[in-house]
C-alpha cells in the first residue's frame, strides 16, 4: 500500500517538451499541478538534434506561441542560428528552424517551471495510474507515495520500457543515458490501454577541435530575421550573435563501411523490434534504400555556445561504435574526429493514438490524457503541441468548461492531432507541409491571426496580446486595401519594370498587380511607392503573400469552407453502428473502434467510404 502525500488538480508524468506544455496550461488556467520527472536535470532536454522548429515544425510553433505556449519564447531565447527554409519556394511552405542552445533551452525551461504558480516540479517516476468507477482519482510513485488528482496526462517521450541499442550492445535506458521508466506501461495496460513498440535514434556528437572545418561547406544564418514569439524582443534578437553550420556530404568510402558492417546493425539482425521513422532514417538505411545515390548530405551544427559538442545531422546509427569512428573518419574533414558521445537507436513503448479522443483524453478512461511521443508522434514540435492542448483540456474540463478541440483547417496543431486520433499510425509520426490540405492559409507568418480569438477563450493568451494581434490585422487589411487603390502610371512604373526584367504596361497599374507578378516585391518596389507608410516587417510580409496569393488563398478558403459544413454534422455520442444498416462490416468496425465525434472526422477513418457516410448521414436524418 502507498502513503498519501497530497492531492491536486492534475498530474503531469514527464516533463519533456510534451509534459512542460501541458503543465504550464494547467497550471496557468488555475489548476493546481504536479509534474513529476525522473530526473530534474533532464527538464526540457534535446536528445536529439538541438533545433526548434523546421519544415511544417516552425509552422507549430508558431502556432503554440499564438495559442499562448512557451516553445517559441524559450527558442527565441537560446537561438544560435535562425533560418528560413524553403525561401525559394512559395510562401505555404516557408518554415522557421532555429539551432538551439541545448543547454540553456533546458535551464530556462526549469526555471520558468519552478516560477509557475499553481506549478510543483517533482522528481519520481510515476508507476501507477489510479482509478475508480472508469476516472482518474491519483498517481502513485514508485517510492509508494500518492497523489490524488483528477486528471492525469501522459507525457513520458522515450522512456517508457527503453532500450538503447549500439551494434550488439544493448540495455534499458532512457535517452541520453537516463534511467528508463519500467512500470507504468504494465500498470496502464491493466486499465486497458493498447500500446505499440517504436523506435527512434541519434547521432554521435563530435569534438569540434577534431574537425577541419575548412573542408566543410559554411551556412551561414538569414541576415534578417524574425522571432518566433510576440513575446521577444525584437531589437534584441535582431542583434543576437549568430553562429555558422556546415555541411559534408558521405562518400563512396563511407557507404563501403556501412555496406560491410550490416550484419553488426541491430537494424538487420532483428534485434530491434521497435518501427523507425520512415521520414528521418538512419543512415544505413538511406544508403541501403537509396543505393542508387553517390552520397549523402550532413549537417554539423553546434549544440550550444559553452560547449564544444558538434551534432552530426543526418547521421544517425546504431551501428557499432568502431564502426561509426570508421564512417566519421572517412568524411572530408573528419579525418581526426573524436567521438564524444556515439550514436544510438532507442526502442520504447507507447500508445495506439485511435484510443483518444481529439481532446487528446482516452475514450474509456475520464481525466486520462496522453501527449507527445506517448501518442506516436516524433519531434519536439509535435509533442509540444500536443502537451499544450491536453494541458488545455484537462484544465477545461475539471473547470467545466467547453473543450478545445482545434480542426484541420484552422491550424497544424489540429490536423497533428486529426491524424493521430483518426487515422492513427505506424511509425513515429511527423508533421509535414504536405500533410495538410490547406498549407497556404496555415502559414507560420498569420498563425498568430488564425489562433488569438481561440487563444484568449481557452484562457492562456492575455487581452493585451491579443488586441495587439488585432492591431496587427487591422494593419494588413489596411495595407492591402491601400495597395489596391495606389496607381502608378505607365512613365512612373515602366522604369522599375525594365529594371527587373517585368513586362511594361501601357496605362496605369496598381501596387496590387504589381506585388502578384512573380518577379516583383514590396522591397523591389520600395523606391517607386513612396507613399507607403512604415510599416513593420511582420506587415508588410503578411501583407504582400495575402496580395500575391489572393487567387490560390481564396480556392482554399472556399475548400475549408466545405470542410466546415460536415465537421459542424455531430455523431451522437452513444451511436450504435450495428443499427445502421447498409454500412459495410469494415466500415462498422473501425467507426465504432474510432467513435468520431462528427461526419466530417468520420469521412477520414481509413476503411469507411463516401458510400458509408451517405448512408450514415440518411441514417442520423442529416441533409
Amino acid at each position: 500500500m502507498g502513503y498519501r502525500i497530497s492531492n491536486a488538480d492534475v498530474a503531469v508524468i514527464g516533463a519533456g517538451h510534451a509534459g512542460i506544455e501541458a503543465a504550464l496550461a494547467s497550471a496557468r488556467l488555475g489548476l493546481d499541478t504536479l509534474l513529476f520527472t525522473l530526473n530534474l536535470d533532464a527538464v526540457g532536454n534535446m536528445p536529439c538534434n538541438p533545433s526548434i522548429g523546421g519544415t511544417g515544425k516552425g509552422q507549430l510553433v508558431c502556432e503554440i506561441d499564438a495559442l499562448g505556449g512557451e516553445m517559441g519564447y524559450a527558442a527565441d531565447n537560446v537561438t544560435l542560428q535562425s533560418r528560413m527554409l524553403n525561401t525559394g519556394k512559395g510562401a505555404a511552405v516557408r518554415s522557421k528552424r532555429v539551432q538551439a542552445d541545448r543547454a540553456i533551452y533546458r535551464v530556462n525551461m526549469k526555471k520558468t517551471l519552478e516560477n509557475q504558480p499553481n506549478l510543483r516540479l517533482i522528481s519520481a517516476e510515476i508507476t501507477d495510474v489510479m482509478i475508480e468507477n472508469g476516472a482518474v482519482t491519483g498517481v502513485r510513485t514508485a517510492l509508494g507515495a500518492e497523489y490524488g488528482v483528477r486528471a492525469a496526462i501522459v507525457s513520458t517521450g522515450t522512456y517508457l520500457n527503453g532500450r538503447i541499442h549500439i551494434g550488439e550492445f544493448s540495455q534499458d535506458s532512457g535517452p541520453d543515458g537516463m534511467l528508463p521508466a519500467t512500470h507504468l506501461t504494465s500498470s496502464l495496460t491493466e486499465l486497458g490501454v493498447e500500446f505499440m513498440r517504436f523506435k527512434t535514434g541519434t547521432p554521435a556528437r563530435v569534438h569540434k577541435d577534431s574537425i577541419d572545418f575548412s573542408q566543410l561547406e559554411i551556412q551561414n544564418g538569414d541576415k534578417k530575421i524574425l522571432p518566433f514569439s510576440a513575446r521577444t524582443d525584437r531589437e534584441k534578437f535582431f542583434g543576437i550573435e549568430q553562429y555558422p553550420c556546415h555541411i559534408v556530404y558521405t562518400n563512396a568510402e563511407t557507404h563501403r563501411i556501412i555496406l560491410d558492417n550490416l550484419s553488426r546493425s541491430p537494424l538487420y539482425s532483428g534485434r530491434i523490434h521497435g518501427t523507425g521513422p520512415r521520414y528521418c532514417p538512419s543512415i544505413e538505411d538511406k544508403v541501403v534504400r537509396f543505393a542508387d545515390k553517390p552520397r549523402h548530405q550532413l549537417f554539423v551544427e553546434p549544440m550550444g555556445r559553452d560547449t564544444k559538442e558538434m551534432y552530426i545531422q543526418g547521421f544517425s546509427s546504431s551501428l557499432p561504435e568502431d564502426v561509426q569512428l570508421a564512417m566519421l573518419r572517412s568524411l572530408k574533414g573528419f579525418e581526426n574526429a573524436q567521438v564524444m558521445r556515439p550514436a544510438y537507436a532507442i526502442e520504447y513503448d507507447c500508445c495506439d493514438p485511435t484510443q483518444l479522443y481529439p481532446t487528446l483524453e482516452f475514450k474509456k478512461i475520464s481525466g486520462l490524457y496522453g501527449a507527445g511521443q506517448f501518442n506516436g508522434s516524433s519531434g519536439y514540435e509535435e509533442a509540444a503541441a500536443q502537451g499544450l492542448v491536453a494541458g488545455v483540456n484537462a484544465a477545461l474540463k475539471i473547470k467545466g468548461e467547453p473543450p478545445l478541440i482545434l480542426t484541420r483547417d484552422s491550424s497544424y496543431i489540429g490536423m497533428l492531432i486529426d491524424d493521430l486520433v483518426t487515422k492513427g499510425t505506424n511509425e513515429p509520426y511527423r508533421v509535414m507541409t504536405s500533410r495538410t490540405e490547406y498549407r497556404l492559409l496555415l502559414r507560420g507568418d498569420n498563425a498568430d491571426i488564425r489562433l488569438a480569438e481561440t487563444g484568449l477563450r481557452c484562457g492562456l493568451l492575455s487581452k493585451e496580446r491579443h488586441e495587439a494581434v488585432m492591431d496587427k490585422k487591422s494593419a494588413v487589411d489596411a495595407e492591402i486595401r491601400r495597395a489596391g487603390k495606389t496607381v502608378f502610371s505607365p512613365k512612373a512604373v515602366n522604369p522599375v519594370l525594365d529594371e527587373y526584367g517585368s513586362a511594361n504596361v501601357s496605362s496605369g497599374i496598381t501596387l496590387e498587380e504589381l506585388i502578384r507578378r512573380p518577379e516583383l516585391d514590396y522591397d523591389k518596389l520600395s523606391e517607386l511607392d513612396k507613399e507607403r507608410p512604415p510599416l513593420g516587417d511582420d506587415v508588410k510580409e503578411q501583407a504582400e503573400i495575402s496580395i500575391k496569393y489572393k487567387g490560390y488563398i481564396d480556392r482554399q478558403l472556399k475548400e475549408a469552407e466545405r470542410f466546415r459544413s460536415l465537421e459542424s454534422k455531430r455523431i451522437p455520442d452513444g451511436i450504435d453502428y450495428s443499427d445502421v444498416a447498409g454500412i459495410r462490416i469494415e466500415a462498422r468496425q473501425k467507426l465504432e473502434k474510432i467513435r468520431p465525434m462528427t461526419l466530417g472526422q468520420a469521412s477520414r477513418i481509413s476503411g469507411v467510404s463516401p458510400a458509408d457516410i451517405a448512408v450514415l448521414m440518411i441514417y442520423l436524418k442529416i441533409k
